[in-house]
């Protein structure tokens, strides 16, 4: 979070009713997991999600909560319109950004697994699709496809009437339809996809993996300009092929890899000695892989030291 004022579990200077800020604080907090899945799904940025909950907060402690119905549907919605007005702002970032970008990964508990919506919502196919909708079709789509928000509520939170939002999101629904897998992400598909990555790092046998790209794969890597990583996507089976027959030769035998679960996936972080070189999440269709995807940037690793606690 940002460190222009204290976060709620920090602050050190008493209101003159202390009574009415520990129940802010302590509503906030119950809330808090909820808000941050908003706000990262919304941004796919665990960073920018912080600093949305830290200006939610701002704003929170100085409403009556007398006059507050809902406090979870109040938070939301002071969480969707700062995460939109910082979401306008990142896609103007992005237009400047070196070579792809991908999700900040976040390392998630068992339980972001079994809740197969939630899963799908935060996985990094997902998010990439989400990044073509507008910011507006974006939080629609969240609020209502992955937190059953009714639709006056959304209208509220996005500041447009009821039958907007509608049509809203039904042309995100589309859009997210005609883009993301065709069929149900399958987790044991995606842990074979990786059990045979990490045997090439480990092995130098890079067959039983290639044998696995579907024709059309796509290979995305993020290395925000910080580190190596390529500057565009590498399209079809072949050039995918021959990017990792070069780059995991290099590294067989030195990295290390490590199963985890990230954005709600199976996935690889790959170390060499104890420093985190990156993350490797998949997609499979039918058995083949059809996207990988490799986060380098070292400013977006830290998250995945500890979990992040996601809830919808």
């Amino acid at each position: 979070m940002s460190e222009r004022s204290a976060r709620p579990e920090e602050a050190t200077e008493p209101p003159t009713d202390r009574g009415g800020a520990d129940r802010a604080t302590e509503t906030f907090v119950a809330h808090r997991n909820l808000l941050f899945t908003v706000a990262y799904e919304m941004l796919g940025s665990a960073a920018d999600a912080e600093d949305v909950l830290q200006e939610t907060w701002m704003r929170w402690v100085e409403v009556d909560a007398g006059i507050v119905r809902d406090p979870r549907a109040y938070l939301v919605r002071i969480t969707t319109r700062q995460a939109l007005m910082r979401l306008r702002a990142l896609r103007r970032r992005k237009e400047t950004y070196v070579g792809p970008w991908l999700p900040e990964p976040l390392l998630t508990a068992p339980d972001v697994a079994e809740d197969v919506e939630l899963a799908e919502g935060v996985s990094m196919a997902m998010l990439l699709v989400l990044e073509t909708l507008t910011p507006t079709e974006r939080a629609v789509f969240v609020l209502r496809e992955v937190f059953g928000l009714e639709y006056d509520e959304i209208a509220e939170a996005v500041g447009k009437n009821p039958v907007a939002i509608r049509q809203i999101a039904h042309r995100a629904r589309n859009h997210v339809a005609a883009r993301k897998p065709r069929g149900a992400v399958s987790q044991a598909e995606n842990r074979a996809a990786l059990l045979a990555f990490r045997r090439t790092v480990e092995t130098g046998d890079l067959q039983s993996l290639l044998d696995l790209l579907a024709p059309d794969v796509v290979f995305l890597s993020d290395g925000g300009g910080l580190v190596q990583a390529a500057l565009s996507p590498v399209v079809g089976a072949a050039l995918v092929a021959n990017l990792l027959t070069v780059g995991l030769g290099r590294i067989a035998g030195s990295a290390s890899v490590q199963s985890a679960q990230v954005n709600g996936h199976a996935a690889l972080i790959v170390r060499i000695g104890r420093q985190i070189e990156g993350v490797l999440a998949v997609r499979t269709e039918d058995g083949l892989i059809t996207g990988l995807y490799f986060v380098r940037n070292p400013d977006k690793l830290s998250r995945l030291e500890q979990e992040t606690a996601l809830h919808r």
